[in-house]
């Protein structure tokens, strides 16, 4: 498998990498790896993510509980 390096990586942006790997649990090259697959990926459909997150065959089957609108009598400025 092919690899990268990268030079002159600012002190504070590494310790920031480091940071957020420890918070994942992962080696700061497993993070960045992570970050480099996240950006150059293809973001997901908004037509496939509305179906994963509303579909009841995709999703977890629960329907989407919605609270009942209470209604309010118009203000009178007289």
């Amino acid at each position: 498998m092919p690899s990268l390096s990268v030079r002159k990586i600012e002190v504070e942006t590494l310790s920031l990498l480091r940071q957020q790997a420890a918070m994942h649990g992962v080696s700061m090259e497993e993070e960045v790896r992570r970050i480099i697959k996240q950006s150059v990926s293809t973001p997901e459909c908004l037509g496939d993510m509305a179906v994963r997150l509303f579909s009841p065959l995709y999703g977890s089957g629960d329907a989407l509980q919605v609270p009942k609108r209470e209604m309010y009598e118009p203000i009178s400025f007289q």
